[in-house]
């Protein structure tokens, strides 16, 4: 388990992290959304060691991370760092010679991975020869090449078709499956939504959300309600206690405020008539993203 503990970090003046603390957890895939400038990449690069940190700590497996512990964990950058002009197979069987892996267990290492990636027709091509989404498939392989204990990804689906998507993701579960936990950023909220185990969202340098994604839908649920009635809902607008995001003749989308029961709101439903609908709307991670950063 990777845990990450009041971490701060500055750059001059400006306060890139502030104390920020979560859990990656093993088996489990963990998405992390912020704006661009939230943090995202600084907190990456302070768990792989490129940066250092100015207070907190990163505990592996309970402990303080050690250079040994980082070591195994695979880490993918934003800013793409395979060399254009030598072909995929021979640079992925550099990287895993690096990490320690025999000249035939490196090779056999490589195919397994290419063919996972479906890049197996490529291994011989250039980087520079490759479409965009092939060339991100295989930065990632370059990530798995040593089987790390923990996996760090920046942006792995930025630029991928839907096909290539499906790939990708296809690939993350299976090594969470396998009992590593994998980090992974993105801006592509529909995309987490459906993916994630857990979340953790940050802005301006604070988490201000963490945890499964049940549990963030859950909470957010409990305040937003699609509300049908027998007559005109338009009523609810005069009331003090809600916020009408949409109304139309007998339908409505509430919000509570804070402090609002929605038991009271229901009982005021009812004294108008007959409600034919009363539900907790479960919001989109999208939605709570924007709830929670705004």
């Amino acid at each position: 388990m990777l845990e990450l503990i009041d971490v701060r970090r500055s750059f001059g003046s400006t306060i890139a992290l502030d104390d920020i603390s979560f859990t990656v957890r093993p088996g489990r895939l963990t998405g992390f959304i912020g704006a661009n400038g939230a943090g995202k990449t600084t907190t990456m690069r302070i768990v792989l060691g490129v940066l250092g940190s100015h207070g907190g700590d990163v505990r592996w497996k309970g402990a303080h991370v050690t250079a040994d512990d980082r070591r195994r964990f695979g880490y993918m950058p934003e800013e793409r760092g395979l060399y254009p002009k030598m072909p995929v197979a021979d640079q992925l069987t550099f990287f895993a010679r690096l990490h320690g892996l025999t000249a035939t267990a490196a090779r056999r290492r490589v195919d397994e991975l290419l063919t996972e990636l479906g890049l197996a027709e490529r291994g011989g091509d250039r980087l520079e020869k490759l479409s965009l989404g092939n060339a991100q498939r295989a930065q990632v392989a370059a990530a798995l090449v040593h089987e790390p204990e923990l996996l760090v990804l920046d942006e792995p689906f930025s630029g991928l078709d839907p096909l290539a998507v499906d790939t990708m993701a296809a690939m993350l579960r299976r090594r969470a499956a396998t009992g590593v936990p994998v980090l992974f950023s993105s801006h592509q909220l529909d995309l987490v939504d459906r993916l994630c185990d857990d979340v953790v969202l940050i802005n301006a340098g604070r988490v201000v959300a963490a945890g499964s994604a049940e549990e963030l839908r859950a909470t957010h649920a409990q305040r937003r309600f699609r509300i049908e009635l027998d007559a005109d809902a338009g009523w609810l607008r005069e009331r003090s206690d809600v916020r009408v995001l949409d109304v139309e003749g007998p339908r409505a989308l509430v919000e509570l405020l804070p402090g609002t029961d929605g038991r009271a709101l229901l009982a005021a439903a009812l004294d108008r008539g007959a409600v034919v609908a009363f539900a907790p709307v479960v919001p989109t991670l999208s939605e709570i993203f924007r709830e929670v950063t705004r």
